[in-house]
């Protein structure tokens, strides 16, 4: 550590005080104490610090009053709470209003030179350039606005984040920001889709196993959250996980240890959770379907990702962005979008969000002639009657581009990530899945016939393998 860098310390504790100090010297590290929130308030304005270590209570107010202020008039300093033991509604509320962290008392050193490490790094990763996550995160719509700053305030804590938004509005890219803008972006990062694991796997996947814990465990195996220590471990779909999962998960959060299956002890991790999904998680909860109290420690801050309708003007400046990282993936120069495509674009409603947005601009690449993109490239669905602005309906159309095909079978002939990018006709229930088909097979038949039966051709068309086509053609009985 500098001997340039420096920490305020405000408790009225002198013995408190004295540990901290002596703590912190021994870490080459410059300190100031105040015993007051007054004598705080009198320090921070007539110096600079690159750390604030606070006790929740001082004789004349509220550490709390002194984080939120420390957030709100000098947002780079990384500022963490001193709570008494077992105090966790205190340290939730104190991440709530801006705090970097907490230790309880009694301080275990230990602890507190790690914390000290990381809201230090954290300091000065504030002050580089923003990293290259965020630039992806476009836009100069008040809402993208928002959602950055929402970010880098959140970066600058360790609490959980709790990341709500449509499917394929970019709640990973959005976590992985969090990730790389914060004290642990050296450390790793790990994803994990909680709907993609058996339910008989789950313990193991999340803890680890020993050599011989069950049938198949041939040697020793560490779990996802592991594999996360001194990182962010990412929980995408957190809404998919079975309630006797939920259980084992909220121990392992709130106690920061696991136990792997089959060892004999728990393992100590230093772990900080992101988890995200696109369905109600109160709904779930008020149902029975999600435990409150996980609800309450993955919640405590919530961030809401904005659909790509709400982001007006954004289109333009991210479709942009899409064609050139896709052109450059291709080796070719990226084309323009002309007028009436980013008119088509802005009154098209994106049930699919930036996911399908990526899906059509690759689309238009592929299929386009020249170095212009124009709307008859785009091939968007037809809205059906008339449509709001918030959404816009795929119509049974007579073009295959148009109708639901490439919706339905998803880029590259895959099945799309959630229903909404496939049909806003969700009110169809048990009718959905034959209207789908009843979509694709005319579709397909129709580009069939444009294009000569020739079946390469007819697959590129519609934008998807030709193993794809032929599979499709199997399935719906096309001759």
């Amino acid at each position: 550590m500098s001997d340039t860098r420096s920490v305020l310390i405000v408790d009225d504790e002198h013995d408190i005080r004295e540990l901290l100090v002596l703590t912190l010297s021994r870490m080459g590290l410059r300190t100031e104490t105040a015993p007051t929130l007054a004598a705080a308030r009198e320090l921070l304005a007539s110096a600079t610090y690159d750390l604030c270590l606070t006790d929740m209570r001082l004789p004349d107010g509220s550490g709390l009053e002194l984080v939120a202020e420390i957030s709100t008039r000098y947002p780079g300093m990384p500022v963490a709470m001193i709570t008494a033991y077992g105090n966790v509604e205190a340290a939730v509320e104190a991440l709530k209003v801006g705090a970097f962290d907490f230790v309880s008392k009694p301080v275990d050193i230990h602890v507190l030179r790690g914390l000290v490490r990381q809201a230090l790094e954290l300091g000065e990763r504030a002050k580089r350039e923003t990293d290259e996550h965020s630039s992806r995160l476009l836009g100069t719509s008040d809402a993208m606005v928002t959602l950055r700053n929402t970010i880098a305030k959140v970066a600058r804590s360790q609490a959980p984040v709790f990341i709500n938004g449509e499917s394929g509005t970019g709640k990973e890219l959005v976590a992985r920001t969090i990730h790389a803008q914060g004290a642990r972006a050296n450390g790793p990062f790990v994803p994990v889709n909680c709907g993609a694991i058996p339910t008989e796997l789950m313990e193991s996947e999340f803890f680890g196993h020993k050599k011989g814990s069950f049938t198949g465990a041939h040697s020793d195996k560490p779990g996802l959250f592991q594999a996360a220590d001194g990182g962010t471990l990412f929980l995408d779909e957190v809404a998919e996980l079975p309630l006797p999962m939920q259980v084992k998960l909220l121990r392992a959060i709130q106690e920061k240890c696991i136990r792997p299956v089959g060892a004999p002890a728990e393992v100590q991790v230093d772990v900080r959770i992101l988890s995200a999904t696109h369905k109600d998680l109160s709904q779930l909860v008020n149902d029975g379907r999600f435990r409150h109290d996980l609800y309450y420690r993955i919640n405590v801050i919530g961030l809401s990702v904005p659909p790509l309708r709400a982001r007006a003007g954004d289109l333009p400046l991210l479709s942009d962005a899409i064609l050139r990282r896709l052109s450059q993936a291709m080796h070719r120069p990226a084309p323009t979008l002309a007028d009436d495509a980013v008119a088509a674009l802005e009154a098209y409603g994106f049930p699919g969000n930036v996911r399908e947005l990526e899906n059509i601009l690759e689309r238009a690449l592929a299929m386009a002639d020249g170095d212009h993109i124009t709307a008859s490239d785009l091939h968007l669905p037809t809205p059906r009657g008339h449509s709001s602005s918030n959404t816009a309906a795929p119509a049974v159309h007579a073009s295959p581009f148009v109708t639901g095909t490439h919706q339905a079978l998803g880029a590259g002939g895959t099945a799309p990530r959630d229903p909404r990018t496939v049909s806003p006709y969700e009110t169809a229930g048990t009718a959905l899945p034959s209207f789908i088909e009843d979509i694709e097979r005319a579709a397909i038949q129709q580009a069939l016939q444009e294009h000569r039966y020739n079946k390469t051709k007819t697959a590129a068309a519609l934008g998807i393998t030709f193993r794809a086509l032929r599979y499709k053609l199997k399935k719906l009985g096309i001759d």
